[in-house]
């Protein structure tokens, strides 16, 4: 997040973390949360389930402050997990798309559709919700 221009990006996670690894601001404005799952056999092993996604889903704008919410895996999701991001707004970064962010030839901002606007002109204040007007989908 750092390299590609969340300067205040930080690495939040481990116990009590509240759902969260890392956070920080693009330079569109856009708060990041992001939750991480390692799976030890990668895309072999085992998906990551919707269980994750109901945890992240349920902090990661009315704790964090997010207005883009994303789970990054090292492996795959399942088809409810998909399915219910899908219908909650929320990202997912798997394997392949984490390869390419990793690659360093584009930010992450670049590799997920359906991002909300921008909030260059709006200040940002973590205990209020985005305005779901930004949150296009």
């Amino acid at each position: 997040m750092r390299r590609d221009g969340a300067h205040d990006a930080v690495r939040v996670g481990g116990a009590g973390d509240n759902g969260a690894d890392v956070k920080g601001t693009d330079p569109a404005g856009r708060r990041w949360v992001l939750q991480c799952k390692h799976r030890r056999d990668g895309a072999a092993g085992a998906a990551v389930g919707s269980p994750d996604l109901h945890v992240l889903n349920g902090t990661g704008r009315p704790v964090h402050g997010g207005d883009v919410v994303v789970l990054v895996t090292n492996g795959r999701f399942t088809r409810p997990a998909r399915e219910f991001a899908r219908s909650q707004q929320l990202h997912l970064v798997d394997r392949a798309v984490l390869s390419e962010w990793a690659s360093g030839t584009s930010p992450l901002w670049e590799l997920l559709p359906h991002l909300p606007a921008p909030r260059r002109n709006r200040r940002h204040n973590p205990r209020v919700p985005s305005d779901p007007s930004h949150e296009r989908y």
